[in-house]
């Protein structure tokens, strides 16, 4: 302010003849050559779990140290208050500061509130445990859209390093919170599952979905229309599959549809809110913004999490080159590239840029593969790089949420 299974013999999926390899699979690389039997969806999703809550008991440790709740930290802090507000009275809140700075709930998109809001009509719960609910659900399945993806594309082993690293991110504590990038990462994670596997509608849906959960969900949908694009030009005119062409034009709806309702609501169709998100501070100007930031944090310095939102942006944008470098699936390339544009070409809210970048998991792919390869030949230095990232995860994560006290 944010299908086709693996084989249980192999855990390793050999993509169908008919299937063009730049599209769905990258080159056979040596992450493919390890040993095919490894870990199984479970004890990735086990590791996952673990590595989540080793993050919670430490935020509980340090909130109750410092006399904090622990819920109101996870699940009634900052932008989670606008979601838990919107999924309790609906949309209509405006907050008026100097002049210039109109903060609206029509900044934040409906499908998260609307999670929250269908949890409290069926449960006992508060909207901010519900909040929590659906934020640490669709964390979970996420992380499985994550493992089968991977395990389509490399096999079982990289696929549960991939899951581990995602886990392990240093703003991962965000998973544990009441966010919507768990669920636009479940949503993306699924919906390029299904183009790999050519599921056109499947993939449709969940794009227009990802569409509604965040205004950067549009990454998703642009993934589908260049899958689209491509498999039309590709087949020239020779029969177009079916149900290609309902996914392309499903895909970007839900985005489009918010975007234009908040327009025609604010009495300007195209621009109103993209006005609802200037009036925030926040606007795509190709990284001039970031760039003047920058320019401030390395003359003058600033506070930590600054620092660490450049080291982090400056290492994703060296991530994506490695994943074109390794001629990562198309979906892939388009999804975190749009990711990676929206994060480094918006100004506003600096610190809130790993955030952004949550779900762009397949930044991960180049280091979950090195992971794999350093395991084979020397475990001991790979189980350290695993604990180290635990512990700075830990770590960073509770200074976030319990200490720094600034917007996530």
């Amino acid at each position: 302010m944010s299908a086709a299974t693996t084989p249980e013999g192999s855990g390793v999926t050999h993509p169908s003849p008919t299937v063009p390899a730049p599209l769905t699979e990258p080159p056979r690389t040596q992450c493919r050559s390890y040993a095919p039997e490894g870990p199984t969806a479970v004890r990735a999703l086990g590791v996952f779990a673990a590595a989540r809550l080793t993050g919670l008991l430490a935020v509980t440790a340090v909130a109750h140290a410092t006399g904090q709740d622990t819920f109101r930290l996870l699940g009634r802090s900052w932008d989670s208050r606008w979601y838990t507000g919107i999924a309790a009275h609906g949309y209509g809140r405006t907050l008026h500061f100097e002049p210039g700075v109109v903060q609206s709930d029509l900044a934040f998109f409906p499908l998260y509130p609307g999670l929250i809001r269908a949890v409290t009509t069926l449960t006992p719960l508060s909207h901010g445990a519900a909040g929590l609910v659906v934020s640490w659900l669709a964390a979970g399945a996420a992380a499985l859209g994550i493992y089968l993806l991977a395990a389509r594309l490399y096999d079982r082993r990289t696929a549960t390093v991939l899951v581990v690293l995602w886990g392990l991110l240093p703003h991962s504590v965000i998973l544990s919170m009441g966010y919507t990038e768990p669920v636009l990462t479940a949503l993306a994670a699924w919906s390029l599952y299904a183009l790999l596997t050519r599921r056109w509608l499947c993939a449709g849906a969940l794009a227009a979905l990802a569409g509604l959960a965040r205004p950067n969900g549009f990454a998703v949908a642009a993934a589908v229309l260049a899958v689209a694009v491509y498999e039309i030009v590709r087949r020239r005119g020779r029969g177009v599959p079916r149900g290609l062409w309902a996914g392309a034009l499903l895909a970007p709806l839900g985005w489009a549809a918010y975007v234009l309702w908040v327009g025609v609501r604010e009495g300007d169709a195209l621009g109103g809110y993209f006005a609802v998100q200037r009036g925030w501070g926040s606007r795509f100007d190709f990284g001039a913004g970031s760039l003047a930031f920058v320019e401030h944090l390395l003359l003058h310095g600033d506070k930590l999490v600054h620092s660490v939102t450049l080291v982090i942006v400056a290492v994703a944008v060296l991530l994506y080159a490695l994943l074109v470098a390794d001629r990562a699936p198309l979906p892939l390339l388009v999804y975190t590239g749009v990711l990676l544009l929206i994060t480094v070409g918006g100004s506003g809210f600096f610190e809130s840029k790993p955030r952004f970048l949550l779900p762009a998991f397949p930044l991960l792919i180049p280091l979950a593969g090195a992971l794999v390869r350093t395991a084979r030949a020397r475990p001991r230095n790979a189980y350290l790089v695993v604990g180290a990232l635990a512990g700075l995860s830990v770590a960073y994560g509770t200074y976030l949420v319990a200490i720094a006290r600034m917007p996530l």
